[in-house]
């Protein structure tokens, strides 16, 4: 294998470049301490800790007299030398002297990520999720603030593969007995939902009022809390403030099912509840028991609450083996601990495997380009309305493929490894993808989550490019994303020159009509191979579903059904969370009307629920909404109704608002028949007018402007007086 710079790269070494050049298994933590680091492996004999040395670097772009430091040039320009210290505070005293004399330098602020990407050493080698000891942790409480004057632990539940147990009592007691249970069962991984947010911030507060020290860490360390930071989830970030236990990983299945369903984006609440029906691993007999009103509960019916909260933590464990596998063999690869894996961005990702690299082979590190524009997929709608059938296309990685075959990589990549490594893992994953089919039980998902951990690399390596990385180039980024507007176009143009017509075009994909002849499955099959013939060598054109019919209202907005009556909804016109359930409720109904047909009965239901809502017939909780509380729900003007009604309600956690009769908002548990009906009804017309471009000209005929029920709704009821 070839690259356009640099000398050929060989078998063994792109395994080093993936996995790192230290081959040892079992590692399941690393910690940093004065006397270098200590690495805890999992033997058959248990977990056993091992004193490796460890020598804190930086690069620069010039030497600089500096205590204790040792200087070694590095091949090429930019960040061309390193420095290595004997302990963590000579090179941190290292950078505030540089940054003082101006001299641009590089470093990594954890001692542990730098420890693993120049030792060349990453975490859970040779093993599978199964092998993690994990424990699952969750609290009950009287409040939901730990600074409340009320505040308490009711009880704790804790859970592993034996099963769920609970902890009550003295919450002294409680508290020291939680600890013990660590200690004993030696977790490699804490988990709960929302743990970061809730359970582990309302802990320390209770442990610190009582005096009480939460010493968890394999060592005999206690819980500390980091500083501030967010948490990648696709495009979005979400802030949260990490903790740690020396020598275990927490995670938080809250972060967690948000990153997992950040693309599909087809969950509609994140709540642990909801998330376990949605993904089908409730418990049977699942109890539900109202937040408010735990300490009432457990009062009348302790067993209820008890069963309850070993509930959550069964959930939560069967949460984390159902999205925590791909940050799991990223791990593997990504040097970095499985804590910060499950958090951390895939372009920096890809960033440590290049530094560690180059590194390893003493290469300078480059410095990143300034920011550039550049133009974004190729997005088009051309139809919208009721559409039947339909075929969807999709380039398979068009832009990596795209980047493979056409040999568009960094500039500044000198050692010519970041094209090989994307070929490798590209290679990597279709095998593992087959391994995943061919395989049935713990093998198949095995496979499949290494598959999907290789994807997310592979997915990164083009947003790599137009990010502010090291090895980043934002003009090769641009020529990827011109070459990928130019072959979808041609897709697309072909389609219609064949007798198709395409509804919509969206990046990598193209939904169609297609042309009469192409009648089934296999017909669909042959075309869309006859469409991939004409592409160029390399980028694969895939039959990517195909539907019975599809309503196309703009761009990114989306229903269709497919021939087994399962149903796709896409973007925010017909599924956002922060909409109302009567919204959500009319937007599916009206969907499965339109793709039947049946406007007359869609006008229909829109006139009965815009009155139901105007004479008070509609339920308060299908009117209000669920809303997270942020910080801008303190700080931002448009937020000081929503600020006045927060209560107890932590940031990050959700309360369900609705709007009274006076303008104000109130919580949903202060309810007493005021809700602002008029507001309702306009808000109704609101969801109605999202289908407008789909419905067309009689979209004002069937679906009249509250104002006008309204003066119905007067109308009648003077009658009814024998008023005229």
């Amino acid at each position: 294998m070839k690259c356009a710079r640099g000398s050929a790269v060989i078998e063994p070494e792109l395994e080093t470049i993936i996995y790192g050049a230290d081959r040892t298994t079992g590692i399941v933590a690393v910690e940093y301490g004065a006397d270098g680091v200590t690495v805890y492996r999992r033997t058959a004999q248990g977990v056993v800790a091992e004193q490796r040395e460890f020598r804190p670097w930086l690069v620069a772009d010039q030497q600089r007299e500096l205590p204790n430091a040792e200087w070694t040039p590095l091949a090429g320009g930019g960040y061309a030398f390193l420095a290595e210290f004997a302990r963590w505070p000579e090179m941190q005293t290292a950078m505030e002297l540089l940054s003082a004399d101006g001299i641009e330098h590089f470093a990594y602020s954890d001692p542990v990520r730098q420890y693993l990407l120049r030792s060349g050493t990453t975490l859970l080698k040779g093993m599978v999720p199964a092998d993690l000891n994990r424990l699952q942790l969750d609290i009950e409480t009287t409040s939901l603030s730990p600074q409340a004057e009320w505040a308490r632990i009711i009880l704790v539940a804790f859970g592993d593969r034996s099963g769920a147990e609970t902890i009550e009592g003295d919450e002294r007691e409680m508290l020291r007995r939680l600890a013990q249970v660590i200690r004993e069962r030696d977790p490699d991984v804490i988990e709960g939902h929302n743990i970061f947010g809730f359970d582990l911030p309302y802990l320390a507060a209770r442990a610190g009022a009582l005096a009480v020290t939460l010493d968890w860490g394999r060592d005999g360390s206690p819980l500390r809390f980091g500083r501030r930071r967010r948490a990648a989830m696709g495009g979005r970030t979400r802030p949260f403030v990490p903790a740690h236990v020396r020598g275990r990983h927490i995670v938080d299945t809250l972060l967690a099912v948000q990153r997992f369903d950040a693309q599909a984006a087809e969950m509609e609440s994140y709540g642990l509840k909801e998330v376990s029906q949605q993904l089908g691993i409730a418990e049977p007999g699942r109890i539900v028991v109202n937040q408010v009103d735990i300490a009432g509960e457990y009062a009348r019916d302790p067993e209820r609450v008890r069963e309850y909260a070993r509930q959550d933590v069964l959930e939560t464990g069967s949460l984390a083996e159902h999205v925590m596998d791909t940050d799991f063999y990223l791990t593997q690869m990504v040097p970095d601990s499985y804590q910060n894996v499950a958090v951390s961005g895939t372009g920096e990702k890809i960033n440590s495997l290049l530094v560690r690299e180059y590194l390893r082979r003493g290469a300078a590190l480059p410095k990143p380009q300034p920011a550039k524009s550049f133009p974004g997929g190729y997005v088009e709608v051309r139809r919208v309305g009721v559409i039947s059938p339909v075929v969807k296309v999709d380039v398979e990685s068009l832009y990596p493929s795209i980047m493979l075959t056409e040999g568009i990589a960094p500039r500044a990549d000198t050692l010519g490894i970041f094209l090989p490594m994307l070929k490798e893992l590209t290679a990597r994953r279709f095998q593992a993808k087959a391994r995943a089919r061919a395989e049935t039980g713990p093998e198949g998902i095995r496979w499949e989550g290494i598959q999907s951990s290789f994807k997310v690399l592979i997915n990164s390596f083009y947003g790599y490019l137009g990010s502010g990385f090291l090895f980043n180039d934002f003009e090769a980024a641009e020529r990827v994303t011109r070459r990928g507007q130019q072959l979808i176009r041609e897709i697309a143009d072909r389609i219609e020159r064949t007798g198709g017509e395409v509804i919509e075009i969206d990046t990598d994909g193209v939904y169609f009509r297609p042309p009469e002849a192409v009648g089934d499955e296999q017909a669909e099959l042959s075309y869309v191979e006859e469409l991939g013939a004409a592409l160029p060598k390399g980028i694969r054109l895939a039959h990517d579903g195909r539907y019975r019919a599809m309503v196309s209202l703009k761009q990114k907005n989306y229903a269709c059904i497919g021939y087994d009556g399962r149903k796709v909804l896409r973007g925010a016109a017909l599924r956002s969370r922060a909409d109302e359930p009567f919204g959500r409720e009319f937007l599916l109904e009206a969907v499965e009307l339109m793709l039947a047909g049946d406007l007359a009965r869609l006008s229909e239901r829109y006139r009965e629920l815009s009155e139901a809502i105007l004479r008070g017939a509609i339920p308060i909780g299908k009117l209000a909404r669920k809303e997270r509380v942020t910080e801008k729900t303190f700080s931002s003007p448009g937020k000081k109704r929503s600020a006045a009604v927060v209560g107890e309600t932590a940031v990050g956690d959700f309360m369900t608002v609705y709007q009274r009769s006076n303008g104000s908002l109130a919580r949903v548990e202060n309810y007493v028949n005021d809700e602002d009906r008029a507001y309702y009804a306009d808000k109704l017309y609101k969801f109605a007018l999202r289908l407008a471009d789909a419905v067309g000209a009689d979209f004002d005929r069937l679906f009249p402007p509250p104002s006008l029920a309204r003066a119905r709704q007067e109308s009648a009821g003077q009658r009814s007086l024998g008023i005229e």
